[in-house]
């Protein structure tokens, strides 16, 4: 088990790790409520990553990589996540076409 310091380091040894072994790897989240730590986990039965932090700024880069991970499991291992953004389409405002009065 390795706890990561960076967590550029942490995304890329996990990305590396679903490519190299996608049908065993998995990704865990445990937020503990008393300490106030979130700790991200990947894991694929042999080898074990692992990172912690306490700071609330670091929930949009645990977004990221839920969203490249998602990716990888949908596309394959081979996927592109070079244009992977921690922002969802469907996060879009829609038009509010038909609403309110006509005039």
């Amino acid at each position: 088990m390795v706890y990561f310091e960076s967590w550029d380091e942490f995304v890329t040894k996990s990305v590396e790790l679903f490519r190299t072994h996608p049908d065993t790897t998995r990704y865990v989240v445990k937020y503990r409520h008393s300490e106030g730590k979130l700790v991200l986990k990947v894991t694929d039965n042999h080898e074990c990553f692992k990172f912690k932090t306490d700071q609330a700024q670091d929930a949009k880069k645990m977004e990221k990589l839920n969203t490249i991970f998602f990716t990888l499991m949908t596309h394959g291992p081979d996927a592109d996540i070079s244009d992977v953004s921690g922002k969802e389409q469907a996060e879009q405002p829609q038009s509010k076409k038909g609403r309110g009065r006509r005039q």
